[in-house]
């Protein structure tokens, strides 16, 4: 699982993920997309790292 970094992570969906007051899917599939965007995005950057990446 991609780690999420401070850079990526998204105000509004940082809230409907980790905030008190929403039903457990909406908060699970906020949740799910930020892991996947942050993956995404670290996928992305393996390409421009000397070392290779993953």
């Amino acid at each position: 699982m991609a780690h999420i970094q401070s850079s990526t992570r998204i105000p509004a969906l940082w809230a409907v993920a980790y905030g008190p007051h929403r039903p457990v899917p909406v908060r699970l599939l906020a949740r799910t997309l930020l892991r996947v965007r942050a993956f995404a995005r670290e996928l992305a950057l393996a390409d421009h790292v000397p070392y290779g990446g993953y």
